[in-house]
């Protein structure tokens, strides 16, 4: 396992739209070993593939009950609301208010390629969106609610 560098904004891979990883295999198992390490030792609860300069549809999760990878996911159904602060290990330092599902249900396909879906709520939920969203060029400061 590796530490890998965490692309800061600012950096276009942060806003482009990520491929479908189609192969799943011993490499693929790398990269996500060397992403939860990269996430841990950043003390962030997740980390999307393009955050390590690799436009692939996959992310790892952690909100303090397990690690999550996820690969090729989709949102599925949400439901609800809920208002917090969100950073970003990308964006060093900053936090603002996001709006989010408060419960959501992701597709999604382990290291493997196995399909599975995921029912999660409230920080869970939070964390999921925000990863999901950077496989989208989508950054939650876009998100942020300007009163």
């Amino acid at each position: 396992m590796a530490i890998r560098n965490i692309v800061k904004l600012g950096d276009d891979i942060l806003r482009k739209v990520c491929r479908s990883q189609l192969e799943f295999d011993e490499r693929l198992g790398q990269i996500l070993d060397d992403m939860a390490e990269t996430m841990y030792k950043a003390e962030g609860v997740g980390l999307a593939a393009p955050q390590v300069g690799i436009l692939r549809r996959y992310c790892v999760v952690d909100v303090g009950d397990g690690l999550i990878e996820l690969v090729n996911p989709v949102i599925e159904s949400e439901k609800g609301k809920q208002t917090g602060e969100e950073g970003c290990l990308s964006i060093p330092d900053r936090f603002e208010t996001v709006t989010r599902p408060m419960t959501v249900t992701v597709r999604a396909q382990d290291r493997s390629g196995k399909s599975f879906k995921l029912k999660a709520e409230g920080f869970k939920a939070r964390a999921l969106c925000h990863e999901i969203d950077h496989l989208d060029g989508i950054l939650y400061i876009d998100r942020v609610e300007r009163g």
